[in-house]
């Protein structure tokens, strides 16, 4: 999968958190930890901007 892809493809995944988020679905502990999960599935570190 090429970089832009990675980071489309997470990004549409961490708008999809937030609206759980927003909708009590999930804890802010839940969207950091799944955050964190899917920023390395997709090889993005902690300092990336996209982050």
């Amino acid at each position: 999968m090429s970089k832009e892809k990675a980071i489309i493809h997470y990004k549409t995944a961490v708008t999809v958190l937030r609206k759980w988020l927003a909708e009590g679905i999930i804890s802010e502990d839940e969207l950091k930890q799944i955050d964190m999960a899917i920023a390395h599935k997709y090889a993005l570190t902690s300092c990336s901007i996209y982050r």
